[in-house]
């Protein structure tokens, strides 16, 4: 497969255990065996610094917002986007918020759940110029505003969270079993689902405002989050498996490039992409027949590429959202201008590759009609 090149990640960007606490970062580092590459030992260190912050923030934001943090409750009904990474979950998260009515986690607030209350103003005035321009391994925007998957957050804050492999990709997958529950005690589910609450109510006393919820992780455990949010809808996307298992290949290969603590060899990429979707499609196909079907649509990538307007108008109309002809313009000018200019990645899938995954994800192609 060629791929194009990855767009540079400076130095001084934070990377995501920056937001974390003490306790939560001496964790990350003793189960990845302290395996950290020399070239990697400059953000051990700042990592190590940031931590104490958080830990004091995260204090004051406690005492500052303590009555509004009691009080704080979801406006609204949550909506949460699912679907395998690279399958167009970012793109329908970023034009659900252009929505003025809605609102989502924003970069920020994953980065630092701890304290974002306290100190995302100050960042988002002062601080734009530490993050790159666009992600590294495609061509969407970033910025400490933008929406961002609640996922990081939960990895921040020392959660259970498949993407903690991140940090030392050469080790290994890590809490795999998370994209499904499958095998976790249930006491730990409970305290997990109770601490994504948490931050969303925290995120609710920054947006006032209902939420639209987006991580790819999260499709697995559908059931699970139907259960902790009754009143919740989701939004399920599937894309051409040809074009997810290069794509999610590269994703991972960028994020591994520009934030983890060793050197990444990428030697069990393809292997880690076949099985995660093996794992979270198992689940989320078992587990949907529990969710009521006024409750979940399904769309493709193509149809929201083909037609953005017609896909959400659909959205809004099958879940009762909202009045979509509040949002249409928005949604047609979007249309018109930024996405006739943006442009994806160009993959090219060898036969053997293509072969692999038609007989690994064969349900997959069959179930939401790629041929």
């Amino acid at each position: 497969m060629s791929e194009t090149p990855f767009h540079q990640y400076p130095f001084y960007t934070p990377r995501f255990w920056h937001g974390m606490k003490p306790l939560a970062w001496f964790r990350l580092l003793r189960e990845g065996r302290f395996r950290i590459s020399p070239s990697r030992v400059g953000i051990v260190i700042g990592v190590t610094i940031a931590t104490p912050f958080n830990t004091i923030m995260g204090g004051l934001q406690k005492i500052i917002f303590r009555r509004r943090l009691r009080e704080a409750e979801l406006h609204g009904t949550p909506v949460f986007i699912i679907g395998h990474w690279r399958s167009g979950t970012t793109l329908l998260h970023e034009l659900m918020v252009r929505d003025e009515r809605l609102s989502s986690p924003s970069t920020f607030q994953c980065f630092a759940p701890a304290h974002f209350l306290a100190t995302e103003w100050f960042f988002r005035r002062f601080a734009n110029w530490l993050l790159p321009g666009k992600r590294p391994m495609d061509n969407m925007a970033a910025g400490w505003d933008r929406p961002q998957e609640d996922e990081f957050a939960l990895l921040t804050m020392g959660l259970p969270s498949p993407y903690r492999r991140i940090a030392f990709p050469n080790e290994g997958p890590v809490d795999i079993e998370y994209l499904s529950f499958e095998g976790v005690d249930e006491t730990a589910i409970d305290h997990w689902l109770k601490s994504l609450r948490r931050f969303l109510l925290n995120v609710s006393v920054a947006t006032g405002r209902p939420l639209v919820i987006k991580s790819p992780t999260h499709t697995g455990r559908i059931a699970y989050l139907a259960r902790e949010f009754p009143e919740a809808k989701f939004i399920h996307i599937s894309r051409d498996p040809r074009s997810l298992f290069p794509s999610t290949c590269r994703l991972w290969k960028g994020l591994d490039e520009v934030q983890a603590l060793q050197k990444p060899n990428n030697e069990a990429i393809e292997p880690y992409v076949l099985e995660c979707l093996e794992k979270m499609y198992a689940a989320f196909h078992q587990q949907r027949e529990s969710v009521s079907p006024d409750r979940l649509i399904d769309i493709r990538y193509e149809d929201l590429t083909a037609d953005p307007v017609g896909t959400l108008r659909n959205i809004y109309q099958t879940l009762r959202l909202s009045d979509f002809d509040a949002v249409e313009p928005t949604i047609q000018t979007w249309a018109e201008t930024e996405h006739k200019d943006y442009k994806t990645n160009q993959h090219q899938l060898a036969p053997e590759a293509d072969e692999l995954i038609r007989s690994r994800w064969a349900s997959y192609f069959e179930r939401y009609g790629y041929v």
